[in-house]
């Protein structure tokens, strides 16, 4: 946060306390936490803090605002963070070497995608997941606005004294019977800023009923401590950590919450008050007949490492079991690693690294890739250094040839009799691409005779030099050309039929049929006639 009023400027640095290793359970310490107090000149909080051990990876928020729109401050901000990289480390994994960034490049959120060996790869390619939470808790005000100045310290200690005057005479009637006052909590306020506490008693009977009882709660004005003179010898205390989940998820459970020391006594004594405090809890208290009831989870044992990385356990005991008579399924045994001081080794001595290898494919997606050696002796100690990198390479796409199917049976003749022809397809599966071989011929033909027709001479004669004259008349007269046959008279041809396919290659057919057969006639070939063509040769 930046204050530029009266030409200065100040920056205000939260520092929280990383957690270490990065992959270490949040459950296993309390979580890092800090306070700072805010005004209407300085309302923009920011933090920055590293994610250890790993290369140069951070989480942090950047001018979140406290402030609301209508001049109040937020109650309460939750945010989940993801890792960011800074741009100044090559490395891929929490336990990689430093390798310097050259050139130095910009700071950006890691993805899932960013390299196989990332512990946040997904090779789905979805949302990266979040790694932290931050929760930004408003736990003391002085005044409801931002513009409201803090009272001088001199003045809230008058009040205090003023308001703890008004408190010193008890009017209880006699005929109100209570039990003794509790304990006074904690004060509402951490700092220097007026606050409340409170401390109860219960009502155990009224002998009169005419006569009120009071009010059975007792507030009473408060400082943060260390605030007074007479507080010398006062620990400073943060507040409470939110309650941990309960231990049980059916039945009574426990619960804690801590807090820790802000300041010790002026005067050198120690603190006495509690920094941690349990009590039970209730989930579900009509637990179902298949319930199990477990006991909470024992201290962890000591790592079994001396040095380096090790793992530890933990355990916990079934109190009851189901009273269905079913076996409990829960887990007793809990194991985490444990991180103890670095072990007395000489480091690694490695070479560097060599040079990519070829690509595995002369053409399309691929792998390479490199080696180093270790240099120093496997006796002085364990080397966990990787000594292998293996990544995607990308050529130009491979060619990829034309493919075509079978070819289709071979129809039938197009003429009745003499000369005609028969046709076959084929379709094409796959174009050709990034230079592959061209597709081949889709269509073919060949010729058939199915007959010799018979005609007399002197009528075929008179047909061909017919012909041309009979062509010209019906062209003007734009009818569709209809063969002569001797002995019979035909009808026109029928229109070609919807192609039997699509795509891919299809047939087509038309008809041409006896109109009248002469008595006459003795020419068996005065039949019914069919046309075949080929249609939507283009591929599907």
């Amino acid at each position: 946060m930046r204050d530029k009023s009266e030409g200065e400027s100040v920056l205000t640095v939260i520092k929280a306390k990383a957690q270490w290793p990065a992959w270490q359970p949040l459950n296993v310490r309390a979580a890092p936490s800090a306070e700072f107090s805010v005004d209407h000149t300085r309302h923009l909080m920011s933090f920055l803090t590293m994610l250890g051990p790993s290369p140069d990876w951070n989480v942090g928020l950047s001018a979140e605002d406290l402030c609301t729109k209508d001049c109040g401050w937020v109650q309460k901000v939750i945010q989940d963070l993801i890792p960011w990289d800074a741009g100044t480390d090559s490395g891929v994994t929490y336990l990689a070497p430093n390798q310097r960034t050259e050139p130095q490049e910009r700071i950006r959120p890691l993805t899932s995608l960013d390299h196989p060996k990332s512990p946040f790869y997904d090779p789905e390619g979805g949302p990266i997941v979040p790694v932290a939470r931050v929760v930004i808790e408003r736990i003391a005000r002085k005044g409801e606005q931002c513009n409201i100045q803090p009272d001088n310290i001199d003045d809230i200690v008058a009040d205090l004294n003023q308001e703890e005057k008004e408190k010193d005479e008890d009017d209880t009637p006699e005929t109100c019977i209570y039990s003794n006052w509790s304990q006074w909590s904690a004060c509402s306020s951490s700092t220097c800023e007026k606050g409340k506490r409170m401390r109860q008693r219960m009502l155990k009977a009224q002998l009169d009923l005419s006569v009120p009882c009071p009010h059975t709660q007792d507030f009473e004005p408060c400082m943060g401590p260390g605030c007074r003179d007479d507080d010398a010898s006062t620990c400073m205390m943060s507040e409470w950590i939110s309650w941990s989940p309960c231990s049980l998820s059916c039945g009574m459970g426990m619960r804690s919450r801590e807090r820790y020391i802000k300041q010790y006594p002026e005067d050198g004594s120690l603190c006495t008050l509690p920094t941690e405090e349990t009590e039970k809890c209730i989930v579900n208290e009509e637990c179902a007949s298949n319930t199990c009831f477990v006991t909470e989870w024992g201290e962890w044992e000591e790592c079994s490492a001396s040095c380096g990385m090790g793992t530890k356990r933990r355990q916990r005991m079934v109190k009851m079991h189901p009273s269905d008579g079913s076996m409990c399924k829960v887990e007793t045994v809990q194991m985490e690693k444990c991180g103890m001081p670095d072990c007395q080794t000489i480091p690694c001595m490695l070479t560097p690294w060599s040079d990519w290898s070829d690509c595995s494919v002369t053409c399309g997606i691929g792998m390479r890739s490199r080696w180093r050696m270790l240099k120093s002796p496997a006796e002085v100690g364990e080397c966990n250094e990787e000594l292998e990198q293996v990544e995607k390479c990308m050529l130009p796409e491979c060619p990829t040839d034309c493919m075509v199917s079978e070819w289709s049976e071979w129809s039938e003749c197009n003429k009745s009799c003499g000369k005609g022809h028969m046709i076959r397809t084929r379709m094409i599966k796959l174009e050709p691409q990034f230079g592959g071989a061209l597709c081949p011929e889709t269509i073919q033909r060949k010729k058939c005779k199915v007959r010799r027709c018979s005609r007399r001479l002197s009528d075929e004669k008179r047909r061909r030099k017919e012909a041309p004259e009979r062509q010209r008349n019906k062209q003007m007269r734009g009818d569709p050309e209809i063969p002569e046959h001797i002995g019979c008279k035909m009808r026109p041809w029928t229109a070609w039929t919807d192609c039997s396919k699509f795509c891919g290659g299809g047939i087509q057919e038309r008809f041409m049929v006896v109109k009248r057969k002469y008595r006459t006639s003795q020419i068996t070939s005065c039949k019914d006639m069919k046309e075949i063509r080929a249609c939507n040769v283009h591929p599907c």
